[in-house]
């Protein structure tokens, strides 16, 4: 026994074997991981995390909404958000204040209070706004039922929208029912900028952009075309997966959830309605795409020119 052990009288012998997780073991929490406090709850989430990842592991915390934010665990929702566009999801910190909760980082000793009266009416305001702008048709929606901004009004009690709804039919955009694929109602659109990351992040074919300004913003496409028709959308439907609302919708289901009202139908709620022109296309192919092919008949299939073939 060394004389350096010998002198520590509370010092365990030698042979004695030390289980892991005693008190003389050291502290082995993951530097990977963060403890926050969520309405007086201890909510471990792993680095990196946002404060709505830690308040969907709580059970105590409060309902809140997040419009624009993507749940979903994959790889590709990664490259989808978070935008913090909607500010539905307002929480309080006692470090920073009010933030928004979807794109804030979850840091560790952070304390997080969903049920503050401020953050409350300020999620309660940015709800009422995004109501506002937004034709509120729901029974003639091809997403009624399946709607996350419906399903945000239900969960906090929306019964009446303290700023009125868009319910304006001369002020309506025509719907876009050009394409056989997916139909495109701007007056349902939250800009929440799903669909465009969707299209050009994830499925990487820059067909969707946010085009105008101020009120006049707008999901529109990069080739500058009017419609879905005309730009160079390949229908793969990941922009309609993605959509919280009826704003984007597969054509063949756009009725599927509609509640059937005599004389009252999607169409003539709003109006206005731009139909496909009847111009022959070559299948949901981007332009380039379109391209006539290649004669791959057997005169053309070389050895000196197997580009023509490969």
């Amino acid at each position: 026994m060394s004389s350096e052990h010998a002198d520590r009288a509370d010092a365990p012998p030698l042979t004695e074997t030390i289980a892991p997780g005693t008190a003389t073991d050291p502290d082995v929490k993951s530097a990977e991981e963060a403890t926050v406090t969520v309405d007086g709850q201890d909510i471990v989430v792993p680095e990196g995390s946002t404060i709505i990842e830690a308040i969907e592991a709580a059970e105590t915390a409060g309902e809140v909404p997040a419009l624009c934010y993507y749940d979903r665990d994959s790889p590709e929702a990664e490259k989808i958000g978070p935008r913090s566009e909607c500010r539905t999801c307002m929480v309080e910190t006692d470090e920073h204040g009010m933030v928004p909760s979807c794109s804030f980082p979850a840091e560790d000793g952070l304390t997080i209070s969903t049920d503050d009266e401020a953050a409350t009416e300020a999620r309660d305001v940015n709800l009422d706004l995004v109501l506002s702008d937004h034709n509120l048709r729901c029974t003639t929606c091809g997403k009624n039922g399946r709607c996350e901004l419906q399903d945000a009004a239900i969960d906090n009690d929306v019964e009446e929208p303290r700023y009125g709804v868009f319910d304006d039919r001369e002020a309506y955009e025509p719907l876009d029912d050009s394409s056989d694929f997916i139909q495109i109602d701007r007056n349902k659109c939250i800009l929440c900028n799903r669909c465009v990351e969707a299209c050009n992040d994830v499925q990487v074919e820059g067909v969707l952009r946010m085009e105008g300004h101020g009120a006049d913003t707008r999901i529109g496409f990069q080739n500058g075309s009017e419609t879905m028709e005309d730009s160079t959308c390949v229908s793969c439907g990941h922009c309609v997966t993605v959509c919280p609302t009826g704003s984007l919708v597969e054509q063949g289901i756009t009725d599927a959830a509609t509640i059937p009202l005599p004389g009252f139908s999607q169409k003539n709620s709003i109006g206005k309605s731009l139909e496909s022109t009847g111009k022959e296309k070559k299948g949901p192919m981007t332009r380039m795409k379109r391209d006539e092919p290649k004669d791959l008949t057997s005169e053309a299939r070389t050895d000196e020119n197997p580009g023509d073939w490969l």
